[in-house]
């Protein structure tokens, strides 16, 4: 590999490197930064919340970094010592230096990472889309280490992909300017965002699409880890906590099928639709997706702030 992977090249590796920086600096609370070095390379963690508070693993949407998570901070972080990690293959801080070919690759890294950071066996996590199904993946293979799990519109998970997933993503890839991914990625999956047009919304949805077209400028194209859909066995076998949020304008399945589906298998995964909500639902109801998640895990109502 050459020294500057998984950039295309040493420049782009600084520009990144600046750019990521400057958006980290809207980072709402205190937070300290470690990198964790492991078998699969070295993984960027951002530390913050309530010290001796339980545990709360972010991991991020794909083609997306910790960054993902700037709204909701200011919410979580007074009830969990949060640990937002930047995804072993994808773009971010972390830097794989072995192959990373498929799900299980992925759990046996988080499952190294979670011991070297000390986190013991009563983590909880929250996964948003692809970070949403790699949660999955890793409750069923370490449920023991889980105190419970957050599975906010995982991709794949409970329903194939759509075709439209597909030929909008490569347009987007294709095309990496402004407009195309405006229309054809970001109003598709950020639609109740667009729609708020307040200046928090358009701030949220802007950063949301400078990110992406960040990466793809800077980063090597990389094979894709394609998620897949859990059987009823596998959802069957979870004997933690489970709580399934999904907007109601959810493009990557529709919600009420979701929902259905997980209820037939699974009853005791709890499920919830959320809102005026697509995909975007961690931002555009940054409130109410808070405060679910902390009575969730917490066991106790909460009137969580938004940070909005």
């Amino acid at each position: 590999m050459p020294v500057y992977y998984p950039f295309k090249s040493k420049k782009t590796e600084r520009q990144y490197h600046r750019y990521y920086d400057e958006r980290s600096k809207e980072w709402p609370t205190p937070s300290e930064t470690r990198y964790i070095e492991g078998s699969y390379g070295k993984t960027f963690v951002r530390i913050c919340g309530r010290e001796n508070a339980p545990p709360l693993v972010l991991l991020p949407s794909g083609f997306a970094s910790s960054l993902i998570w700037l709204p909701n901070i200011q919410g979580l972080a007074p009830h969990f010592r949060i640990y937002a990690v930047d995804n072993i293959y994808d773009v971010g801080r972390s830097v794989n230096t072995r192959p990373v070919v498929d799900g299980r690759d992925l759990t046996e890294w988080l499952d190294a990472l979670f011991t070297e950071l000390e986190l013991g066996d009563n983590i909880s996590l929250l996964g948003l889309s692809f970070g949403g199904w790699l949660a999955s993946q890793y409750a069923i293979c370490h449920q023991d280490r889980l105190h419970g799990v957050v599975l906010a519109a995982p991709v794949a998970t409970v329903l194939p992909l759509p075709g439209e997933w597909a030929w909008r993503g490569i347009m987007g890839a294709l095309s990496p300017h402004k407009f195309f991914m405006t229309h054809f990625l970001t109003n598709w999956m950020c639609q109740d965002l667009a729609k708020k047009g307040d200046e928090f919304s358009k701030r949220m949805l802007a950063n949301w699409m400078n990110d992406a077209l960040m990466a793809m400028k800077c980063f090597t194209f990389r094979m894709p880890i394609t998620p897949t859909v859990l059987t009823d066995e596998e959802f069957q076998s979870l004997r933690i906590p489970v709580l399934f949020l999904v907007g109601e304008n959810e493009v990557v399945y529709p919600a009420d099928r979701a929902v259905h589906r997980i209820n037939a298998v699974a009853p005791s995964i709890i499920t919830e639709v959320i809102l005026n909500a697509s995909h975007d639902l961690t931002i555009s109801q940054t409130q109410i997706v808070n405060s679910r998640v902390t009575s969730f895990l917490l066991g106790t109502e909460a009137d969580v702030f938004s940070g909005q």
